[in-house]
């Protein structure tokens, strides 16, 4: 794993924030002109802070964390859940920094604890004496359709 102390530290405050749907961390740690693709919500951009101040709104009114098992369960009470970050590498470029990582989303249910995972790719920019998020990327977590035809052709 590498990483820069400073990123990583300010990355896992404002993943925080997200898990515990605190919108005015959110709000110190994401820029207002944040784009980012999430691929499970929409096959397109979205733009700005409105879509996961809603999200995040109605998250808090129902204890749930967004991305987790628990919500894809339909679960409505608040469930114990963790994240990790798997892969995790830092690249920083002065004022500009790109962590991309394996997202692992770990929720205790009552037939055990499930875990969502998806890789992520996020920017961000020191602006204005403190870091920022501008843009995020987030795709699936599971083998690709050309890695089985690869593996076809060379058995």
């Amino acid at each position: 794993m590498s990483h820069d102390p400073e990123i990583y530290t300010f990355l896992t405050r404002h993943l925080q924030a997200i898990m515990d749907n605190d919108i005015e961390a959110y709000h110190t740690t994401t820029s207002a002109n944040l784009t980012l693709y999430e691929w499970w919500v929409t096959p397109h951009r979205i733009d700005g802070l409105p879509f996961h101040d809603f999200m995040m709104t109605e998250n808090e009114r129902r204890g749930a964390v967004f991305g987790s098992e628990a919500e894809q369960a339909g679960d409505t009470k608040k469930l114990p859940a963790r994240f990790d970050l798997a892969n995790l590498h830092i690249q920083r470029y002065g004022d500009t920094a790109i962590a991309s990582y394996t997202l692992l989303l770990s929720t205790g249910l009552a037939d055990g604890v499930k875990v969502a995972s998806h890789n992520e790719s996020r920017v961000m920019v020191k602006l204005e004496g403190g870091w920022q998020v501008v843009h995020v990327h987030k795709s699936p977590a599971w083998p690709a359709p050309a890695a089985s035809v690869q593996a076809t052709a060379h058995d």
